[in-house]
């Protein structure tokens, strides 16, 4: 009887620290959640700032304090806008691809002048007329000018803002399968410094600009696919030894080798290749095994394509991300042309369209004014 009684009182003391045990590590969990719950504002806002947008959606669904200061702290960028180049008059439309509204206004000194690239802001222009080159920042109305140079059949290109002590810009032309002449110039020079370059396999530059800058590089794609690269330090012209990018056989059509785009996001390179009946297919460059590599997804990336220049942007909300936009608006003016990896077709639907007999010089992608408020806008 004694012995059943101290097997009873043992079990009973083995439950007890058990149930203390439990308790004790429920109550250091929660302990543990309070803690990270009752974290100061300060540390919180630092922590979740360094986050990505999916990253801090994701934690504002923690509790209420997180969610107040994730969505005080989050970065939405906003896309490029799409500049529409006038036939007659000086007056120019701005399309919003995220709210899709159009702003239009009056820029006389744009009279008589080409535009050739954007980046940062600024477009690079050309007068033909007079062979001025300048670049012009189109909503703070800011002018600079280079020295005098015939532009013909260069396809441009430069590498960071003109009030940047590292801007330079970049021209490049064949003058036969296995020479090309290389101008350069940058803010403040005198004269433009054009020196050929002799290329190891045939390089015929392209038509419109395939031409991106990444990390201190200019990274130029030739007419049949083949990649040129500059080095503006070093002054060194090189085609590297990586196979163009497939061409499936039925984008060999009319204008198949205008229908191609070229950007650059964080030090990678993609190439976007269209044809009028067919889905797009963008490839980014894989610098270390040297190959383009067909892209499924662009892992929440946008491109946005036009001939003179094109552009990326990441954070952007909603069904803007993972997809193309092209520089093409329909259905008076509300809609841009997109494509979409995670659907797999375009946007509107049937709205495919033969990218090769579009005016390059009809539109181009531009960094939008900080506030739009500011400005007085034409209706």
């Amino acid at each position: 009887m004694a012995g059943r009684k101290r097997r009873r009182l043992k079990l009973l003391t083995a439950s007890y620290k058990d149930d203390t045990r439990i308790s004790k590590q429920g109550d250091a969990e929660q302990d543990e959640q309070e803690a990270w719950s009752f974290l100061p504002v300060e540390l919180l806002e630092f922590i979740i700032s360094q986050l990505t947008l999916k990253d801090n959606i994701r934690t504002s669904a923690v509790c209420k304090t997180w969610f107040s200061v994730a969505l005080s702290v989050r970065v939405v960028n906003k896309p490029p806008w799409l500049m529409y180049f006038p036939k007659l008059g000086n007056r120019f439309e701005f399309y919003d691809p995220s709210k899709r509204k159009t702003y239009s206004l009056e820029l006389p000194e744009l009279h008589g002048c080409r535009i050739c690239y954007n980046k940062d802001g600024w477009l690079l222009l050309y007068k033909p007329r007079t062979q001025r080159v300048l670049f012009f920042n189109p909503f703070t109305r800011e002018m600079i000018k280079l020295p005098r140079f015939e532009m013909t059949y260069q396809i441009v290109a430069f590498s960071s803002s003109p009030k940047s002590p590292n801007c330079i810009v970049f021209t490049v032309k064949h003058v036969s399968p296995t020479v090309v002449a290389i101008s350069t110039c940058y803010p403040g020079a005198t004269v433009w410094t054009t020196v050929n370059y002799h290329n190891r396999l045939p390089f015929v530059s392209s038509i419109w600009n395939k031409l991106v800058f990444c990390h201190g590089l200019f990274y130029c794609l030739s007419l049949t696919g083949w990649l040129g690269v500059y080095d503006p330090l070093e002054l060194t012209w090189s085609i590297r030894v990586v196979p163009p990018p497939r061409c499936p056989d039925n984008f060999f059509v009319k204008n198949w080798w205008k229908g191609k785009f070229m950007a650059e996001h964080k030090g990678d390179i993609f190439v976007i290749y269209t044809c009028y009946s067919e889905n797009p297919i963008i490839y980014k460059l894989d610098q270390v095994n040297k190959e383009w590599v067909e892209m499924k997804t662009l892992e929440g990336v946008t491109l946005f394509a036009s001939f003179l220049s094109s552009h990326a942007r990441t954070d952007l909300l909603g069904m803007m991300r993972n997809s193309v936009y092209f520089s093409k608006v329909r259905f008076y003016g509300k809609r841009c042309i997109s494509y979409s990896l995670d659907h797999r077709r375009y946007y509107p639907r049937k709205q495919c369209h033969d990218w090769g007999e579009q005016d390059p010089f009809e539109s181009i992608w531009v960094e939008p004014p900080e506030d739009v408020s500011t400005f007085s806008w034409e209706d």
